[in-house]
């Protein structure tokens, strides 16, 4: 069987800035991103039916029959199982959420003037978890490590923990191979930690789980982490860092607090920046919402920072209760930025001017050469698409 994710116009717009340079199944939530724990769970690749102008970068594979699933739910035993006993031109649904469906090839190249009544509806009576708000990631964020922390280690031992560090609740610890644990604090007494291959926790880290450290990333000397935190890979954090998740190849390497927030790719957080999580008055914080253009409630005390690809803030840069930043912006400056920091900006509490779109990229290049990666045509379109798309949002 062939399987396929695909993206929803409302996902799309509800998870922006984070969806403008992926997919939704690339989102990070948990250890691993939501394409990751399907294909582990069902043990083939999938491809991706999204927006047309991520269509290069993410391809879909269309065969003679195609299992679709919704990239913003989130695998289960028994929802897979379902999906699998679901028979061409039929679809799985949860109430008014279509969850699967079962398509031959020309059902799946027009799946967006797909006429669903003429199809065999079948109810899903289980709970599902769907990732629907840019919040979710970080609320959820806990109950995703410990599912996949199972499904990783499962029959596997941990690499051996070095006697300098100080250990709770060792059997929740995991450790995989190449990585180094030195003279740090591993509370797994309420949750779980997984220190993933050549990561490196450094000295006098306290990390009170849960928390997914991902392959190849750091935490600095002294860093202090509470759970739920995930940092994606090839990244380093240091300072306070809570319930907060980072998709990868980002940095916080210095002092400074980060909660309750997501931050993309190709981030970096300048020294002794920090957020605020919990408003002055306690009341229920409010954050940016595309899909609306204007701020939507989130049912939460605490939200923080929301931030999308290739954004940068200098140092001590202070950010509001729940601020969502678009991709590629630049924040410098005394004071508090406003709450919604549109995608190629530069600028601060005192105002922001557009972003050069070819110093934007010619910025983005340095970056990810650091890394030893190459910046592609295609990657430089889709941030011309995002430069074009976000325009209305700068005036």
């Amino acid at each position: 069987m062939n399987y396929i994710f695909f993206d929803t116009k409302r996902n799309y717009e509800n998870l922006l800035p984070l969806t403008y340079t992926r997919p939704v199944s690339e989102i990070r939530i948990g250890i691993m991103t939501i394409k990751e724990k399907w294909e582990k769970l069902i043990e083939t690749n999938f491809s991706n039916l999204t927006q047309d102008y991520l269509q290069e970068k993410f391809p879909v594979k269309i065969d003679e029959e195609n299992i679709l699933i919704n990239s913003s739910v989130l695998p289960n035993d028994d929802l897979i199982s379902e999906i699998k006993r679901l028979k061409l031109n039929s679809f799985l649904k949860k109430d008014n959420l279509i969850l699967a469906v079962n398509l031959d090839y020309d059902g799946a190249e027009n799946f967006q003037n797909v006429n669903f009544l003429g199809l065999t509806a079948v109810e899903y009576y289980d709970n599902v978890t769907v990732i629907e708000n840019l919040w979710d990631i970080f609320s959820l964020n806990g109950q995703e490590i410990e599912i996949d922390f199972k499904i990783l280690t499962k029959n596997r031992i941990s690499k051996p923990i070095s006697r300098t560090n100080k250990v709770f609740n060792e059997e929740n610890i995991f450790i995989e191979e190449g990585a180094e644990v030195e003279c740090a604090v591993l509370n797994a007494k309420d949750g779980y930690i997984y220190i993933g291959k050549d990561a490196v926790v450094m000295e006098n880290v306290v990390i009170r789980g849960s928390l997914a450290l991902c392959e190849h990333s750091q935490l600095k000397v002294g860093a202090v982490v509470y759970g739920p935190t995930t940092i994606g890979p090839f990244s380093k954090f240091g300072g306070e860092i809570n319930n907060s998740v980072v998709f990868g190849y980002s940095n916080k390497a210095h002092d400074g607090f980060l909660g309750n927030s997501v931050i993309g790719e190709w981030c970096n957080i300048g020294a002794g920046s920090n957020n605020s999580n919990l408003k002055n008055n306690y009341e229920e914080v409010k954050l940016w919402n595309y899909r609306d253009q204007k701020f939507v409630k989130t049912g939460l005390q605490f939200c923080g920072l929301i931030m999308g690809d290739h954004s940068k803030c200098a140092i001590n840069t202070m950010f509001n209760t729940g601020t969502v930043v678009g991709v590629s912006s630049n924040i410098y400056g005394a004071g508090f930025p406003r709450n919604f920091v549109s995608s190629f900006s530069w600028g601060g509490a005192h105002g922001f001017v557009e972003y050069n779109i070819q110093k934007a990229l010619a910025t983005a290049q340095k970056v990810v050469n650091r890394r030893g990666i190459e910046l592609s045509d295609v990657d430089k379109n889709i941030l011309q698409h995002v430069f074009d798309l976000s325009v209305h949002n700068r005036k």
